[in-house]
């Protein structure tokens, strides 16, 4: 079945009164929402097509005749009228992501397979691929902060063809324009060239270093500044540091692999520890020693203390990555149970217990307490 497409007006959230100017802010903003380069990888696939549905409204609402055809006919109409090269021909991105601060060279990643942009033939090729690598980190590299050295291995443009591959003929098939185009009534339809395979040209001759590849593999030592505060899972982007291509380079992903430590774990920003503390400590109240990433500090305990109870050190977590605010230490006090009990020492928990009695327990007196009132039920 055909795919039934949406309203362009209701694409870009405006009326069908909307002015140039109107639709122009319109697209603006949602192109800064879905640009692919903005939102993180997992949802990349979903903004790359939200993004050709924006495009594609933009480029059609934007251009007075396109709009006027469109407006008559609808989608039926105009889809018999223009082709998806069509479409975009003439439409004007560039003052768009200037203002926008990204990379308009998404268009040539998105609909480059249609001709659509440069227009002038020639070998076409792609952007590099992305690439990917782990870089170990100690628990405390990750929450000072720190600069590693990654080896990636990928590949280069070759230095000695300059990426062509070798010696190359314009393809005397397609011309050199890398496409095969047929018209069909209103519509014009342009095929990759099968023998060229869209590049435009042949390889007559192939290059001894790359054997007509184009490029060669490489190992290259890069510097990753890690921020403070980071944790096992995130990913750092190097852009422009991936594989080559003919229309530039591929980013690298550093995905950071936090290793466990001793003492503490983490909750966001702060730090989690665990500190025993005896029966008589927490009984009479006490001070403590606790560690921290950088040091000890003293923290006291007041009498009555029960197992569980957590106090706060201001300051002493970690750096929350995305805006530089500094957790807290969180002291979780564990009251310890003696064991390997002697006979001497079991006679005196013995009496002990008896000359407090149930008065000295608040929290086990209040818990049989509502535990008879659940057995009346």
């Amino acid at each position: 079945m055909p795919v039934t497409k949406r309203d362009y007006y209701e694409i870009l959230g405006v009326s069908r009164g909307a002015s140039v100017d109107e639709i122009k802010r319109a697209y603006r903003e949602l192109a800064l929402k879905y640009h692919p380069d903005r939102v993180s990888t997992e949802h990349k696939k979903e903004a790359e097509e939200k993004f050709k549905e924006i495009s594609e409204a933009y480029a059609v609402l934007s251009d007075p005749q396109k709009r006027s055809v469109y407006d008559q006919y609808g989608h039926a109409g105009f889809d018999q009228r223009y082709s998806t090269e069509d479409i975009f021909r003439g439409a004007d991105f560039s003052s768009i992501f200037e203002d926008l601060g990204v990379g308009g060279s998404i268009f040539e990643d998105l609909f480059g397979g249609f001709g659509l942009f440069g227009g002038g033939g020639g070998r076409r090729g792609s952007r590099g691929a992305d690439l990917a690598c782990e870089l170990p980190l100690s628990f405390e590299e990750a929450a000072r902060g720190i600069t590693k050295t990654v080896t990636v291995p990928r590949r280069e443009l070759c230095p000695e063809c300059r990426g062509e591959g070798g010696d190359r003929a314009q393809c005397s098939t397609c011309q050199g324009a890398g496409q095969i185009r047929q018209a069909a009534g209103f519509m014009v339809i342009a095929r990759t060239c099968h023998r060229c395979g869209g590049q435009g040209s042949t390889l007559k001759r192939s290059c001894a270093k790359c054997h007509g590849e184009g490029r060669v593999r490489v190992e290259r030592k890069l510097q990753v500044k890690v921020p403070p505060g980071v944790e096992s899972g995130m990913r750092l982007r190097l852009s422009g540091e991936g594989e080559a291509g003919s229309r530039g380079r591929g980013d690298l992903y550093v995905e950071l692999v936090v290793s466990s430590h001793p003492l503490f774990r983490r909750e966001g920003p702060h730090l989690m520890v665990d500190c025993p503390v005896s029966l008589a400590q927490a009984a009479l109240g006490t001070e403590i020693e606790v560690p921290t990433l950088n040091g000890r500090v003293s923290v006291k305990i007041p009498p009555g203390t029960q197992s569980g109870v957590v106090f706060r050190v201001r300051g002493k977590g970690l750096s929350d990555v995305h805006d530089g605010r500094v957790g807290d230490l969180l002291v979780r006090v564990a009251v310890e149970t003696p064991t390997n009990v002697s006979a001497p020492q079991r006679k005196f928990l013995e009496e002990m217990g008896r000359v407090f009695g149930d008065d000295a327990y608040p929290v086990r007196r209040s818990f049989v307490s509502k535990l008879r009132e659940f057995l009346k039920r």
